[in-house]
């Protein structure tokens, strides 16, 4: 008789059998994985409308375990605190972070029962969150023996000097899951699942037995080299991985300007150590360091680490308010703390300081809401004019269109805002940042700002240039692409180009061979006026360039230029879901945008934002709607925004009868500028409407 095909059945039914052994070790508890959620609102598309539960629980027999075991499971799209319980006892957590991932959990000797038991994955946050966990395996060996099966020693060298680079390693199992790794014990690396910061280019990675893929990366800039990796039980394998920089940057250096660590602001993960690790392992040149409340200077740590050739820390402080959070720097190491319990911003600025060439005072995160206060909420800010309805002073010169811990249901929402911020009279530098806490949740240096440098030593930065060149403007903000924009082949973001017939305008989109470029967009005080669709999405380095010829207004105007492309799947450099999401759809996006150049068309030798026209256009024309009608028709969109919003304040009706007919006889830009207001006004109400 054939007892092949029986036992291959046999084995089969055992694996479709939650709780039965399959081979020696390991025991598949259940082999699916599934849809669970707290909250009774569905939190993305992407999940079914209807979770299968709100919580999950096996059910399997056993007997009582001797010694310590390990309990396996798969996890994604974790946002809140979820609990895996063993019998009414706390095995531990999930990993709190989006990613897909496998997760060990210690299963303590006596944990396990006689009979049956029972294990549940359970949260008590009110909050919905869609998550998906399962494919759960007991294996009857202690985690750090699970972990310890077989070694790889890496290398990451430079490829052109062929020198050892900090750098990021991930590892992936044969589906494509981040794989929990052990390493020695050393303050110049940095481990959580599936990654390995290395500050000085070499780890010895210890795994279980199993096929693996390893990528190498730092960031933004350099390319990413990759191995697969077959491993058997006591194998030992040596592996070097080369990367070089792919993004040409002569002339800026790389900045995140909002840079947390656990040890001084108390969430998160990532060690001050830690933190000096990722940030040399993401090329960042000039980290601000921002813990909530507290002026904290980290130089000393990375001089002891080695790592200061690599990065030149800058002490700030996140003044994390009840009406919003600031960015400050730089910061004197005798500083007084400012009042973080101020009521409004008036009050705030009075400890903030002025703006200034030396002062940076960012707004963080203007659409997300803390403490109960949205700074950019619809209901006390009207974005198309750059108007506070507060009757507060805006107290910053730079605001975040960028943070890639906190990215918007809109990729290109904060952008829009800043748009109306520049147009709305506000000298406003845009900025990206992480607003990183943690080692591999959210990334250091994925969100950055690029500030025009002389520096040509990392650990040698000017520190006053820096600010005096960010608060000026000159600067390009990155998630994963630059756009570069020049005029006259000269005039670059920050500056003024003098009054001509028409302007020359020069836009490359820059990034590393494993970004795509999508399109790139060019905006003038906010208005799209030019796009062009880019194929070659592959190339490293320069992705597109191209020019145009601009003819020049009556007014002036703002330049600039974004470029976006699909994110795609990157286990080694993944985008974070929106942090407060106001829809269920997302699109991840790879986005740079350039600062804003202005062009002095009315030849004054400065720069004159929209609503300085409207202010002039409605002090010419005294109220009458025919002359200001009149008067808007060689002005644009911008300008007609900032004229409907002035004659709102005024208490000016704008569909009464004078102004319906005069508007009979606007040019299509001032009617589309009026509606743009109409429409940003009724949201305003609706909002103010729901918040009594």
């Amino acid at each position: 008789m054939n007892l092949k095909p029986v036992a291959i059945a046999f084995l089969f039914l055992m694996w479709l059998i939650p709780g039965k052994p399959l081979f020696g070790q390991d025991r598949v508890l259940d082999a699916k994985l599934h849809h669970v959620r707290s909250g009774d609102q569905p939190e993305w598309a992407s999940f079914p409308a209807l979770p299968e539960a709100k919580y999950l629980e096996i059910r399997f027999t056993a007997q009582v375990n001797k010694s310590a075991y390990t309990l396996q499971l798969r996890q994604q799209d974790v946002k809140q605190a979820w609990r895996v319980l063993l019998n009414d006892s706390i095995l531990g957590p999930l990993v709190t972070d989006e990613k897909d991932m496998r997760t060990y959990l210690p299963v303590p000797a006596g944990r396990l029962k006689t009979g049956e038991n029972i294990m549940r994955v359970a949260t008590a946050s009110p909050f919905s969150d869609d998550i998906r966990v399962g494919e759960v395996v007991l294996d009857n060996r202690p985690v750090n023996q699970v972990l310890n099966e077989a070694l790889v020693e890496v290398e990451v060298l430079d490829a052109k000097t062929k020198q050892p680079l900090p750098a990021r390693i991930t590892i992936v199992n044969a589906a494509g899951i981040l794989q929990p790794v052990s390493t020695l014990q050393s303050d110049l690396l940095a481990t959580r699942t599936g990654v390995v910061y290395t500050g000085n280019g070499k780890v010895s990675i210890h795994l279980p037995a199993g096929s693996y893929r390893l990528y190498a990366g730092r960031g933004f800039e350099y390319s990413v080299d990759s191995v697969n990796l077959n491993l058997k039980t006591g194998e030992r394998k040596v592996i070097k991985l080369a990367i070089q920089a792919e993004v040409p940057t002569a002339g800026w250096i790389s900045s995140d300007t909002h840079v947390h660590t656990f040890t001084h602001s108390g969430h998160g993960d990532a060690t001050v150590a830690e933190r000096a690790v990722t940030l040399a392992g993401e090329g960042i040149e000039l980290p601000i360091i921002t813990d909530h409340n507290k002026h904290i200077d980290i130089s000393q740590e990375v001089k002891q680490l080695g790592l200061n050739k690599y990065f030149t820390p800058v002490m700030g402080s996140e003044v994390t308010t009840p009406v919003g959070h600031f960015n400050i720097f730089p910061v004197a190491p005798d500083a007084p703390m400012s009042n973080y319990w101020a009521k409004d911003w008036n009050a705030l600025a009075l400890t903030l300081g002025p703006p200034a060439a030396s002062n940076a005072i960012i707004l963080n995160h203007a659409r997300d809401e803390h403490a109960g206060f949205r700074p950019f909420d619809p209901a006390h800010h009207l974005a198309p004019a750059g108007r506070t309805l507060t009757g507060w002073t805006f107290p910053a010169n730079a605001m975040e269109v960028i943070n890639s811990g906190a990215l918007q249901t809109d990729n290109h929402q904060l952008l829009h805002d800043w748009f109306g911020m520049l147009n709305g009279g506000y000298q406003v530098t845009p900025v990206g940042s992480s607003d990183s806490h943690d080692v591999s949740r959210y990334i250091v240096g994925q969100g950055r700002t690029y500030i025009r440098s002389s520096a040509t030593n990392p650990g040698q930065i000017n520190v006053a240039e820096a600010v005096n060149n960010f608060t000026a403007g000159k600067v390009m903000v990155s998630l994963g692409l630059l756009t570069e924009l020049l005029v006259e082949n000269k005039y670059g973001p920050g500056e003024l180009v003098p009054a001509a017939g028409e302007v020359q305008v020069t836009v490359r989109v820059l990034g590393p061979s494993w970004v795509r470029a999508k399109r790139v967009t060019l905006y003038a005080n906010g208005r799209k006026i030019q796009k062009v669709n880019i194929s070659n999405q592959t190339a490293a380095g320069v992705k597109w360039s191209g020019s145009w010829q601009l003819p020049l207004s009556k007014q002036d105007v703002f330049l600039v230029a974004v470029a976006d492309g699909p994110a795609g799947s990157m286990p080694y450099w993944p985008l974070v879901k929106p942090y407060q999401p106001t829809g269920p759809h997302w699109e991840p996006l790879v986005m740079g945008a350039s600062g804003a150049v202005w062009i002095d068309a009315d030849k004054d030798n400065k720069r004159t934002s929209a609503k300085e026209y409207a202010t002039q256009i409605l002090l010419s024309a005294k109220d009458n709607p025919g002359k200001i009608i009149k008067k808007l028709a060689p002005y644009d969109e911008a300008v007609a925004i900032s004229v409907a919003s002035q004659l709102q304040v005024q208490g000016i009706h704008l569909t009464g009868n004078k102004f319906t007919k005069a508007l009979q006889k606007a040019k299509p830009r001032t009617l589309a500028g009026f509606e743009q207001f109409r429409k940003a006004w009724q949201e305003t109400q609706q909002a103010a409407a729901v918040q009594k």
